[in-house]
């Protein structure tokens, strides 16, 4: 029995799984304030899988790369259930969720999430046929985007698919959607083998919000 939630982008989602078997799930479309929702939307998600947290024996958290405030929360909440209820928590990331999805809806290709960042840049990663890494989860421009796509012949997904295929047309998108279903957190995190380590975030660049100086005041003595 497994919980997966998703706060890493405008999302706020919980779902509860037996197996493949989905139990419930809830799902609040907020763009900010995940802080303020999760508990109660797993508490909705719990509720209508007829269970409490005491059934649980896992946690499958998004770990993004996403929204900063939001990645923090999910990891948070995931590693704080999972110390309390004594079980462990498992995270995916984003970049993977969204793959695994291109390649159950188009088996024998290789796949490149990719999804834009608020600087213009992308935040990508490339999946050969069998969702192995091929290239390590980076940020990268998008001329170097299309030529992952293009030279691996790559269906793109994620919110950058739009830009990519617009700068090569011969490209095919699995998608442009900013996450992945709740269900396939689920899926991933319970195939066996998972890493048994606590879920981090994802972090692929510095915040945007940076701490203001100009109202530092010296330290005495300087």
């Amino acid at each position: 029995m497994i919980l997966a939630i998703d706060t890493s982008a405008s999302l706020c989602a919980a779902g509860v799984y037996d197996g493949e078997v989905e139990l419930g799930r809830a799902v609040l479309d907020l763009g900010k304030g995940h802080a303020e929702h999760l508990m109660a939307v797993i508490d909705e998600a719990l509720s209508a899988a007829k269970i409490t947290y005491r059934d649980l024996n896992a946690i499958a958290v998004s770990v993004g790369p996403g929204s900063f405030t939001g990645v923090r929360v999910g990891v948070s909440t995931a590693r704080g259930l999972a110390l309390a209820l004594k079980i462990q928590a498992i995270g995916v990331s984003n970049l993977e969720a969204a793959g695994a999805e291109a390649r159950n809806a188009h088996p024998g290709r290789a796949v490149l999430s990719a999804f834009t960042s608020g600087r213009g840049d992308i935040q990508a990663a490339l999946y050969d046929p069998f969702g192995n890494i091929v290239y390590d989860p980076a940020v990268i421009d998008l001329g170097q985007a299309v030529r992952l796509a293009t030279d691996n012949d790559a269906l793109v997904v994620g919110s950058a698919a739009v830009s990519i295929l617009a700068e090569n047309s011969k490209l095919q998108s699995a998608g442009a959607a900013v996450t992945a279903d709740i269900a396939t957190y689920a899926r991933l995190a319970m195939r066996p083998g998972r890493s048994q380590a606590r879920p981090v975030p994802l972090y692929l660049r510095e915040p945007d919000a940076k701490p203001q100086a100009s109202f530092v005041l010296p330290r005495a003595g300087r």
